[in-house]
């Protein structure tokens, strides 16, 4: 019930939904992989037994945001999606990227 996890399930369905169509399949795979494994790293990690673990599998998530922001500029810069798409989902991918920050600076000081 993480707001975090929430709004990366929310990113990732709004990566797939924005590529749909793109014949790229190389490249369509590689950013919904690096979506979907946001949100999957996150209910990971927090199914384990220990505090050193949960931020293990949030670090990991944190790494595929930035992965999912990368990929993003790319699908910009190549065509394959408008500039206000890139800023829109950038924006959101920024901002689960600081609530995991936080998180994991949360857990690490509770431990």
């Amino acid at each position: 019930n993480l707001e975090v996890w929430s709004k990366s399930i929310e990113l990732s369905g709004k990566v797939y939904e924005l590529l749909k169509s793109c014949k790229d399949y190389g490249f369509k795979d590689q950013i919904c992989r690096a979506s979907v494994s946001v949100p999957s790293n996150i209910a990971e990690g927090m199914e384990r037994n220990s505090v050193k673990e949960i931020v293990h599998f949030l670090h990991i998530a944190k790494g595929s945001c930035a992965e999912v922001r990368t990929q993003l500029i790319i699908a910009s810069r190549i065509g394959y999606i408008s500039a206000e798409s890139l800023e829109e989902l950038s924006a959101e991918a920024m901002s689960i990227s600081r609530m995991l920050h936080g998180l994991i600076k949360s857990l690490k000081a509770n431990a």
